[in-house]
């Protein structure tokens, strides 16, 4: 199966969620997520088929989040705008996100990774 993966080179967790697919024998499609963050119809759609809520997809860690404020800014945000932000800056995006089309993971947890993705036969 192949994956689609928006990440960082130089994020420890992203290495360790590409070394975690590729062990699972999966091929590997990679996004550098900074330079080529995803569109906002791209973004709609993985979350979308994520699950999750969009603030999920925020990477409230980074540096650019916190030197933007967004914590108190985020609640007075529209959907739209939120989505524009996160495909305007990469570095908001929170990452690893694989996806194969059909589902999609934010961030990487082995157990996570298991039950998504599991061995590829």
């Amino acid at each position: 199966m192949k994956l689609t993966v928006y990440e960082y080179s130089k994020c420890g967790t992203c290495r360790n969620a590409l070394k975690s697919l590729k062990a699972k024998g999966h091929e590997l499609i990679t996004v550098p997520v900074f330079e080529q963050p995803p569109t906002v119809d791209e973004l709609r759609d993985l979350i979308a088929k994520s699950g999750h809520e969009l603030k999920k997809f925020f990477n409230t860690s980074g540096e650019v989040y916190k030197e933007m404020g967004l914590k108190d800014k985020l609640a007075a945000m529209s959907e739209d705008e939120k989505l524009a932000l996160l495909a305007s800056n990469g570095r908001l995006i929170k990452r690893p996100i694989a996806t194969d089309g059909t589902k999609v993971t934010v961030g990487f947890k082995e157990t996570d990774y298991e039950a998504a993705w599991g061995q590829n036969t």
